[in-house]
């Protein structure tokens, strides 16, 4: 048995554990289980559903645990137990649902594990989306708000697909409007996101250092987007891949190698092992 250093890794999923091919490097997966039997606690942290995600990892190999939605749910990799589910009550999606109709967006709403848009099915780009993902939406036609008002839908986050130069424009519009009240953020160059206050990849790294009574100082996280930054600024050593957005690589204790160099490979060997 190796020595730990590191007792709890934490990492996102698309662009830091994958490569650009949506694939894991053999010596990423052979680091993960080679951490994960010398005792360490190895925890992937997407914006993905739970049941996008978890297909994803057990079809990857992988072991330990998934936390989906950016922190509001997290659940074991093999046997699916869920340890922590959060979200926001129908009132709070049905304030940003409006807030994204007077600005003319069109949103997808996630409730667990049903996707719902009311962005038009033949739209290319959601069908991207939805053959990424692996989860197919329902499509709302009329006010999505009204529709979440009138289902009381309890939801996780809403997403808002953007083209590449609109992104930072929207992000900074809803900052304005929505920032301090709910979290926005951006998981990839084309989504903006709003979920609960809390519901950030901080506080889900937080809540595994406590559930699994790890100091904070021996843990880390490896990101490439500005909702992993919770999460770099919280952990014991707080990474970015070198792929990553500059804002995330400023915030960074350590810039490793690309996701397409296998990033966690590198971050493994370096923090997880005394």
């Amino acid at each position: 048995m190796r020595k730990l250093n590191c007792k709890l890794i934490v990492s996102d999923f698309d662009g830091t554990l994958i490569d650009d091919n949506q694939q894991i490097p053999p010596a990423v997966k052979s680091a993960i289980n080679g951490y994960v039997e010398n005792g360490g606690i190895f925890a992937v942290c997407t914006g993905r559903m739970l049941c996008s995600i978890l297909p994803r990892v057990r079809e990857l190999g992988l072991k330990g645990i998934v936390i989906a939605y950016q922190g509001s749910v997290i659940a074991d990799i093999e046997s699916g137990k869920i340890i922590k589910r959060s979200g926001m009550p129908y009132e709070s999606m049905v304030e940003i649902c409006r807030t994204l109709e007077e600005l003319n967006r069109p949103v997808n709403i996630y409730a667990d594990n049903d996707l719902y848009t009311d962005i038009p099915k033949d739209n290319e780009f959601l069908q991207l989306y939805e053959r990424i993902v692996g989860v197919e939406a329902e499509f709302i036609d009329g006010k999505i708000s009204d529709f979440v008002e009138k289902e009381k839908l309890f939801c996780q986050k809403a997403a808002v697909l953007v083209n590449k130069n609109e992104r930072d424009g929207l992000y900074n519009e809803l900052q304005k409007r929505l920032g301090g009240k709910f979290d926005v953020t951006c998981s990839a160059s084309v989504l903006v996101e709003i979920s609960h206050i809390t519901d950030n990849k901080g506080e889900a790294l937080k809540f595994l250092a406590e559930h699994y009574n790890i100091p904070i100082e021996k843990t880390v996280a490896a990101g490439d987007n500005l909702n992993d930054l919770p999460m770099i600024k919280v952990a014991g050593v707080g990474v970015a891949v070198n792929n990553a957005d500059h804002r995330l690589k400023a915030e960074a204790d350590f810039v490793s190698v690309s996701n397409n160099e296998g990033a966690l490979a590198q971050i493994i060997e370096k923090f997880g092992f005394a």
